[in-house]
């Protein structure tokens, strides 16, 4: 795996005492997958696989409770919808969907598409997603769905050589970008103002020059976040692999681009940012480190209080490798990050971290209304359990 190629609205009647309730839930370590993951079964197309607890399973812990998926895929693209809805994508072409809280999980996955790489999903609401498959040329691809993955309509196959995408994202449920390493010396955006049915290149004009060596990595479906909802609403999009890892940041919608660095450690293919998370349009987070196991990885996470135009190190950055990174709803100082040794919780913003669970996950998201969901390797999928 090497750079670029590893790749809300609050609701109104909830205040920020969920986002606590939520932060106390992690403040005490909880056992790695307490609820074992269901063993592996043949995919059958839009059929439940088993409940995740039966009526004699003992209280949860809080913390993280796995979910049996029927399944040993490795699922990096994750999208919360709500506390009982979310969707997520994988490996071999899988795509799950849950709308009862991870008691059961329908595969959805698209047909024929068992030889795609999915690494991120976006949902648009319960029933409409985009998904996106990664690799060199036409396995660079971006799928939607209207009937909660019933049907499956190809929007988008990269016919450049030169392109690799790596993740997508939506300001609202008409515009989206996806992004690609870097053609010609510049990243590639492109570009959805049809919810996905339609997608085109952006021009670069506005786009830096890329480093040597720079690009995204498809690690988690966090290298392009927005804030913002809206067609002109603030993008940032974060690299690795070259001299120094990056944090580009558009307030346009896309269409130019401004460049930071970061204090994340970078030099190397394995090393840079991850994954980003903005709350608002100035409050971000940036995870990441070297993803190659047992190496090393200081000053792993940083914060912005200015939109991205600076970057602080956390001052107790998480101990390794973080790949994933998500804001507690309505909490303003509490996230979460994720990666294949453990969970890390802050409380104050991203200043400092702490290790609350070892199970090994890729990647996080919240919902609105306080639901959290992890996903990862060897089919895992948690959701946040509450006191």
């Amino acid at each position: 795996m090497t750079a670029g190629r590893t790749g809300r609205a609050a609701l109104t009647g909830l205040t920020g005492l969920l986002g606590a309730a939520l932060a106390l839930t992690l403040a005490a370590p909880a056992r790695a997958g307490a609820i074992p993951t269901a063993p592996a079964a043949p995919r059958t197309p839009a059929s439940p696989t088993a409940p995740a607890e039966s009526a004699a399973a003992p209280a949860p812990a809080p913390g993280w409770r796995l979910t049996p998926t029927g399944t040993d895929v490795r699922f990096r693209g994750l999208a919360a919808v709500d506390h009982r809805t979310a969707w997520t994508a994988g490996s071999r072409g899988t795509v799950l969907r849950t709308t009862d809280a991870g008691r059961t999980w329908r595969n959805v996955s698209p047909p024929g598409g068992e030889g795609l790489e999915l690494r991120d999903v976006e949902a648009l609401d319960a029933r409409r997603a985009v998904v996106l498959a990664i690799g060199e040329g036409e396995a660079s691809r971006l799928l939607r769905t209207e009937d909660g993955g019933a049907t499956w309509t190809e929007a988008f196959r990269n016919t450049d050589p030169r392109a690799f995408y790596d993740c997508v994202t939506f300001l609202d449920r008409r515009h989206g970008l996806a992004l690609s390493d870097p053609v010609d010396g510049r990243f590639r955006i492109l570009s959805t103002r049809d919810g996905g049915r339609s997608w085109e290149v952006l021009p670069d004009a506005g786009m830096p020059a890329a480093l040597p060596g720079e690009a995204g990595f498809a690690a988690s479906g966090q290298c392009l976040v927005t804030a913002d909802r809206g067609p002109g609403g603030d993008v940032w999009f974060a690299t690795g692999g070259g001299a120094t890892a990056r944090v580009f940041h558009s307030a346009d919608g896309g269409r130019t681009w401004t460049v930071t660095d970061s204090p994340v450690p970078a030099g190397d293919p394995a090393r840079g940012v991850f994954g980003l998370a903005f709350r608002d349009r100035r409050h971000g987070l940036a995870v990441g480190g070297d993803y190659r196991a047992g190496q090393p990885s200081p000053a792993a996470a940083a914060v912005t209080a200015d939109g991205g135009r600076g970057w602080t190190p956390a001052g107790t950055p998480p101990p390794a490798y973080r790949s994933g990174v998500a804001w507690l709803p309505h909490s303003g100082t509490a996230a979460l990050a994720v990666g294949p040794t453990g969970t890390d919780l802050t409380r104050d913003g991203g200043r400092t971290w702490r290790t609350v669970d070892t199970g090994s996950y890729d990647t996080v998201d919240c919902a609105p209304d306080g639901g959290c969901w992890a996903s990862g390797e060897k089919g895992r999928i948690a959701r946040l359990a509450r006191p």
